[in-house]
């Protein structure tokens, strides 16, 4: 998705990362994971965990979302420098809330994330759940980042 002049909300970023989590390639787990970005200039990016037999080099889907936006210069250097991630949603269907996983939190510090949006606890099989929304800083406090070098 480009960028718009007015950010879709959290239930729209999860849903987007719903849609993500169905292209996962989980044969290992069968669990599968989405993830959307809402990126400061307004550009949503989302990514799918990708598993591997070498269980080590497995992919969580934020750390694909993040690799896809900085891939496709929307994020890091150059034009995208400055750019930041409003928002991170992740949805694992059947697991919710499903917060990212500690590399994830690290990978999402570095490019700024304000946000963490996920399903809320217990939701109902025939409607949407209720969006969780917390602050990146409750997520990982006192996190090590780019100015602490």
């Amino acid at each position: 998705m480009s960028a718009a002049s007015t950010a879709p909300s959290d239930t729209a970023l999860l849903g987007f990362a719903r849609d993500a989590a169905t292209r996962a390639y989980a044969p290992y787990s069968q669990f599968s994971v989405g993830a959307a970005l809402l990126l400061s200039d307004g550009s949503v990016v989302t990514g799918c965990n990708v598993e591997n037999a070498s269980y080590g080099l497995a992919v969580c889907a934020e750390r694909v979302a993040v690799g896809r936006a900085v891939a496709d210069g929307l994020l890091g250097t150059g034009r995208a420098a400055g750019t930041t991630i409003e928002a991170a949603a992740v949805v694992g269907p059947g697991a919710a809330p499903c917060f990212p996983c500690g590399a994830c939190r690290q990978v999402l510090h570095e490019f700024g994330c304000a946000r963490v949006v996920v399903e809320g606890e217990d939701p109902k099989a025939d409607t949407p759940a209720t969006p969780l929304s917390l602050p990146f800083s409750e997520l990982l406090p006192r996190a090590f980042g780019p100015g602490d070098l």
